[in-house]
């Protein structure tokens, strides 16, 4: 053994508790994640190796990323995965297919990175279904981006599987890395000083004052791999000054130097054999013994760099620590790296894995290359095969730099910058684009590459300052591609709704440049006429071409129009067609995984079912848009969790909730935000009857004619100021609902309806009142008939008519109770009681289920088998057992068939 080893675990009886009760727990049917973070050197590896040793006895599985190795997509994924594929048919077969096409096994449809997640987490619970598994990751930090941002869905999704996910994560500057954020850690600092000086007294040279000693431990602040490392060939005379002093460097760069000093006293082939090795990412021993014949390298020259403890030469090939594969890679002269990559080249199968030989390829290159830029051009495309934008990306850019033309180099830089947009990585995107354009690039790519900048930059800022990038991108494209130039356009139109009252002309702007671009038979062109004629010409101008744009939707329509299909289908006021829409997006976008849909199209869903009153299925969908947050690195769910926690009526939640909306508006120019949040304001307080609030909420919001929240506000404004006397300024809010009105679809009508009751004639207030229930009820708008039968109710007991008043608050308050609108329902309660009639407030009979356990038992109800709503909530078939059988302790029933009769909705 090593000397280094017999130590390597001195002073980590906290570090060592944790791990067994890791291992205890997934050996009792739990998941459980874990990062150990901590500088190099600190012990991180080493914490590992005790881990495996321990789970001995169970299946482990490794894998480690490596710095040069972050350009090949699943690269990581892939060697933490295949020894577990023997199970890989035991899962869906979309599933299957996603995982073989994203390891290079099959080719088929680019999988989307949720795809990927679910498989990865249905394959790690089949494995452990036959015994605990242990996944151990080393160097988390280079890990490449898909498998990074994979296994951090899987780590936050695992619950009750029997696996353990743990990781090693190197940290800089005290910085914590982003890609494992909000996974349990467990921070891994120095020694403690007694640990510390025990530890480097097993490797001085001689005796050492205890001094110096101590100015040692300090200087490495107890870090086991300086401690160890740090006093190598140093004499105590030279130790007396310790390993500091001025211009010292950060301690990993002094421990890399260490190593690097022993590097350079091996013999040349030694050394040799040592840079092959690191520029080797994978430790193929077969593969770098041929690389070491083409270099005339024999095996001797392995024994020095064992004997020196640098690296083991077994399957894999180690190195002692990754900074001596650092050491050696940096401390190389570039002549000698690029031999070192281009024996691997040729090493290399070109068929079996072209595109780590294109990859040494393009190291070993001197200068331009067109045949490696080539290759590297095919790699690109295999990689987008696989659904590997960011490789693809990386392989494009590099192909870029060894491009000797500057029309071909111009072509690639472009394609590497729309790789990097398509992938969301956007800090190379500027530099790329600015490549581009100092080569010859022709009118097309010039307004493309105009495009990709306008696009990069309302990926990172929707609203204000977005919409002006887009016009110029849409008006050199008109000429060219007046599809491209339609759908930008539209893209800007998005922008400038977003924008709302921050950039009052920018919907103006947006409308006067697209309203003389040659119409097109596709959808986004019909859906850009309509807003056009919405801007230029009002709503009502409008309503005919929204209406046809929602016809001319097809089953496989491109869901890259479902925000312009969801705004057409509520500024019309069709509930239905929102419903259709939102259904069909939430339903492909599960299927193929495609996060980028999903994260918009559940809130889109979870919206759509709030109006028709379904508010329990409603904050399941948003916790599972939450799940699709923490995998795509979006938030789209505020506007919709917000306006759900109004109409609640829990006042502080739904606060917190509108105050996070509005200073998320304010700080990033999102009126819109603004907007929706005065909305759920209104709607908050018309329910707990604080109607001057809810007026000053609804004026502020009306202010400006946002698409869709114009209406609603408007619908808010006419109660509130109707109740607090201003019946002026409910007139005014009554005559653009009368507007609205000319949609003729059942919300419209009956929103119309109850703004001429509540203001109009009190002759007529009972037929609107009652027209107004009949358009809501054959709308499916349950929110708004239970709204509509309070304020009914409320207008017959004032007319002493009290038994018509009961008949009307009765049913408003079982329907607000029902659906889970408290406040409302408790402004039906107080009224019903002043008619004179005992109202008890409902209490829910049945146990209290958590939001995860009561969608399972709502999927489970309807027929859903577990594997179904696993890859509907993102969990593995496993824990849906596991939490239905919670479900069936709680409401004492023992069979899927009793659900629905025990569970009281929530």
């Amino acid at each position: 053994m090593p000397q280094h080893a017999k130590h390597q675990l001195l002073g980590r009886t906290r570090e060592l508790e944790a791990l067994d009760r890791l291992l205890r727990e997934v050996r009792d049917g739990r998941s459980r994640v874990l990062v150990l973070r901590g500088e190099a050197g600190v012990g991180k590896s080493a914490l590992l190796d005790y881990l495996a040793g321990q789970a001995a006895q169970l299946q482990t599985v490794h894998a480690a990323g490596v710095e040069a190795e972050s350009d090949f997509a699943y690269s990581a994924l892939q060697r933490l995965c295949a020894p577990l594929l023997s199970h890989l048919d035991r899962l869906p077969s979309v599933q299957q297919d996603a995982l073989r096409v994203a390891f290079g096994l099959s080719a088929g449809n680019p999988p989307e990175m949720l795809l990927v997640g679910i498989a990865v987490l249905g394959l790690f619970a089949e494995a452990a279904a036959e015994s605990p598994l242990v996944c151990l990751v080393d160097d988390a930090q280079w890990l490449d981006l898909m498998s990074q941002r994979i296994l951090a869905f899987v780590g936050r999704r695992l619950d009750a599987e029997s696996v353990a996910l743990v990781f090693a994560e190197r940290i800089t500057g005290g910085r914590k890395e982003e890609g494992f954020s909000g996974l349990p850690d467990l921070p891994l600092r120095g020694l403690a000083d007694a640990d510390a000086r025990a530890l480097l007294d097993s490797v001085l040279p001689g005796p050492v004052d205890a001094r110096v000693r101590d100015r040692i431990v300090a200087e490495t602040g107890g870090n086991p791999l300086a401690l160890l490392e740090l006093p190598r060939g140093l004499s105590p005379a030279e130790l007396a000054f310790g390993f500091g002093g001025p211009g010292a460097g950060p301690l990993a760069t002094r421990v890399e130097d260490g190593f690097r000093r022993r590097v350079d006293a091996l013999p040349a082939d030694t050394r040799a054999l040592l840079l092959v090795a690191a520029v080797e990412p994978v430790g193929d021993g077969p593969l770098l013994w041929q690389a070491l014949r083409l270099l005339g390298i024999g095996l001797e020259a392995a024994a020095p760099a064992e004997a020196a403890d640098l690296i083991t030469l077994g399957a894999p090939v180690r190195f002692r620590h990754p900074l001596v594969r650092s050491a050696v890679w940096r401390g190389a002269d570039p002549a000698t790296l690029r031999a070192a990559h281009h024996a691997l080249a040729e090493a290399t199968d070109a068929e079996r894995d072209p595109d780590r030989r294109a990859w040494h390829q393009a190291h070993a290159a001197v200068g331009p290359d067109e045949q490696v830029a080539a290759a590297l051009e095919c790699s690109a495309v295999r990689a987008l095969a696989r659904g590997g934008r960011a490789a693809a990306a990386s392989f494009l850019e590099r192909a870029a730099a060894l491009t000797p033309d500057p029309k071909e180099r111009a072509r690639r830089a472009l394609a590497a910058a729309g790789a990097h947009v398509a992938a969301g990585v956007l800090a190379r995107v500027p530099d790329l684009l600015a490549a581009a354009e100092l080569g010859p690039l022709d009118r097309l790519q010039q307004a493309n590459a105009s495009r990709l900048r306008a696009k990069a930059s309302s990926m990172t800022n929707p609203g204000l300052g977005a919409v002006q990038p887009l016009l110029d991108a849409a008006g050199r494209l008109r000429d060219l591609d007046p599809t491209a130039a339609r759908e930008t356009y539209l893209a800007a139109f998005g922008a400038a709704i977003w924008a709302g009252r921050h950039d009052e002309g920018g919907l103006r702007r947006a409308a006067e440049a697209a309203r003389d671009l040659p119409p097109g038979d596709e959808t986004a062109g019909v859906f850009l006429r309509a807003l056009v004629a919405w801007t230029t010409d009002g709503p009502v101008a409008a309503f005919p071409l929204l209406a046809r744009a929602l016809r001319s939707l097809t089953d496989d329509e491109d869901l890259a129009v479902l925000w312009p299909a969801a705004n057409a289908a509520v500024e019309l006021g069709d509930l239905q067609a929102w419903l259709d829409i939102t259904d069909r997006a939430v339903r492909s976008a599960r299927t193929t995984g495609t996060l980028s849909i999903l994260s918009r199209a559940l809130p889109y869903r979870a919206a759509s079912l709030g109006y028709v009153g379904r508010f329990s299925e409603a904050r399941d969908l948003l916790a599972e848009a939450a799940a699709v947050e923490d995998a795509a690195g979006v938030a789209t769910r505020m506007v919709t969790a917000a306006l759900i926690s109004a109409y609640r009526g829990r006042e502080r939640p739904a606060l917190e909730l509108i105050e996070a909306m509005e200073r998320e508006g304010e700080q990033r120019g999102l009126g819109r935000l603004t907007a929706m949040a005065a909305c759920a304001r209104a709607v908050l307080h018309n329910g707990l009857g604080n109607y001057p609030l809810a007026m000053e909420a609804a004026l502020r919001g009306s202010e400006y004619q946002d698409l869709v929240v114009h209406h609603w506000t408007c619908s808010e404004l006419v109660e509130a100021a109707t109740r607090s006397g201003e019946a002026a300024v409910a007139a005014r809010a009554r005559v653009r609902l009368a507007d609205w009105g000319q949609a003729g679809t059942p919300w419209a009508l009956g929103a119309q309806a109850v703004a001429d009751a509540l203001t109009g004639a009190p002759e007529q207030a009972e037929d609107r009142y009652r027209e107004a229930v009949d358009h809501f009820g054959r709308g499916g708008l349950g929110v708004f008939e239970a709204r509509t039968r309070l304020l009914f109710g409320e207008w017959l007991r004032r007319q002493n008519r009290r038994a018509q008043a009961r008949t009307e608050l009765r049913a408003a308050y079982e329907a607000a109770a029902t659906m889970g609108m408290e406040a409302f329902a408790e402004r039906a309660r107080r009224e019903l009681l002043a008619t004179g009639e005992t109202v008890r407030k409902r209490t829910l009979g049945a146990p209290v289920l958590t939001p995860q356990e009561a969608q399972i038992a709502r999927l489970a109800a309807t027929g859903h088998p577990n594997a179904e709503i696993g890859a509907q909530l993102f969990l593995s078939p496993r824990t849906v057992e596991w939490h239905l059988r919670k479900v069936f302790a709680k409401l004492g029933i023992s069979s899927r068939r009793e659900i629905a009769g025990a569970f009281s909705d929530q």
